[in-house]
């Protein structure tokens, strides 16, 4: 077991008609708000007007920047930075998924400097010294950007989505009400929990070695989303599924999981040049690459990891040779997403084909090997988007 320091001052109101709290806590921050979201949804579904409400009840003087879009925008991020600048935004409210709470984030952090946003992301790896401070408030279980420091920006012009985690943009505040989620449709709640998945199998797939205590949490956590998505689709204002759910992709990746273990993710990487290049949606992506990536990695050498999820997440029957074990996980686990959560199950039914297989794999490898559970070169990378058509 390896040291590590846990560190996650994130304050979370849990819970049905938490938003009573809302002003008080952006009232610790100042008075000058910019609220981000994207679309339509939270008018529609009232949020919008109840969040307003709020902060007029304490006088707190609104800005608002909407629009922000799927897999976010440098542009956006650039936007609402300058916005902070013009108007000495105090705090920043972020109400919607992950997306708006990833480029909020870099909002905050573009608000105290003077360079390009993307500086953050490019290159150039420009250090985050400081940031505004951020409040969310969660309309989407995915991501889990609510609580935790990290954030992920795309960029068209140049075809690249690059993630960035640093503690300066850690939500200070975070409102998870799962009746937001009520009118979440099926096909968003079907990606957002393959996200929450595959948030923890990064994690999980791991030859460092293991803490049993993690091990468990993280087998239960797979098994909460196998059992309540589902749910979810079927009956979309059942709040035990929502709050079950939204839980869970909250500590899915708030850092508990991890217990110092260092190897890097591999399905995420590879996702990110997808959804550059096609901008389809990240849990899809995921769902696509997730399995035949563990079928690519499996061999003798880690086959136990592979029996230990079998029959841990799937139930399994353990009576069996390790490989049978192993390989009947893997088809457990690619039945739910594209049988039980009915995603599509290949790249060429989204109409994506090999032509840009090896930029996006040179990308996805740094230019050099991505290394994780399983080292992939770049031409195992491209065997494995190959397996994905």
């Amino acid at each position: 077991m390896n040291n590590f320091v846990y560190d996650i001052p994130v304050k979370v109101y849990f819970g049905e008609n938490q938003l009573s709290h809302l002003g008080e806590e952006l009232n610790k921050f100042g008075t000058r708000v910019l609220m981000t979201y994207g679309g339509g949804s939270i008018k529609k579904i009232g949020l919008y007007d109840k969040v307003m409400d709020e902060m007029k009840k304490h006088g707190l003087e609104v800005f608002e920047l909407s629009g922000i879009e799927p897999n976010p925008r440098i542009d956006s991020v650039r936007k609402g930075a300058q916005m902070c600048k013009d108007n000495n935004i105090d705090v920043l409210l972020a109400v919607g998924g992950g997306s708006t709470i990833d480029a909020t984030k870099f909002m905050a952090a573009g608000a105290c400097v003077d360079h390009d946003p993307w500086d953050f992301f490019n290159e150039k790896r420009a250090k985050i010294d400081k940031a505004l401070p951020i409040v969310s408030i969660l309309t989407l279980s995915a991501t889990g950007s609510e609580m935790d420091a990290g954030g992920v920006v795309s960029n068209p012009e140049t075809n690249d989505k690059i993630g960035r985690v640093d503690p300066h943009v850690l939500p200070k505040v975070s409102f998870l009400d799962p009746t937001l989620t009520y009118s979440v449709n099926q096909y968003q709640t079907a990606c957002g929990s393959v996200d929450i998945m595959s948030h923890i199998i990064e994690v999980y797939f791991n030859m460092e070695p293991d803490l049993f205590m993690l091990d468990c949490f993280m087998e239960g956590m797979l098994k909460t989303v196998v059992k309540y998505a589902p749910i979810a689709m079927k009956e979309p204002d059942n709040y035990e599924a929502r709050a079950n759910l939204m839980w869970t992709s909250s500590w899915a990746i708030n850092g508990f999981i991890n217990g110092g273990r260092a190897k890097a993710w591999s399905c995420h990487p590879m996702e990110h040049q997808l959804s550059a290049v096609y901008d389809i949606t990240h849990g899809l992506g995921l769902a696509i690459l997730t399995p035949r990536w563990m079928e690519y990695c499996l061999d003798e050498t880690n086959v136990s990891k592979y029996v230990q999820f079998a029959v841990n997440v799937f139930g399994v029957d353990a009576n069996q040779e390790p490989m049978t074990i192993a390989k009947e996980g893997i088809k457990r686990l690619y039945d739910f997403f594209f049988k039980t959560l009915g995603l599509k199950s290949t790249l060429t039914e989204l109409g994506i084909g090999k032509e840009h297989f090896a930029d996006m794999a040179f990308k996805a490898c740094g230019g050099k090997i991505l290394k994780g559970f399983k080292n992939l070169t770049q031409e195992d990378v491209i065997k494995i988007y190959e397996m994905c058509l």
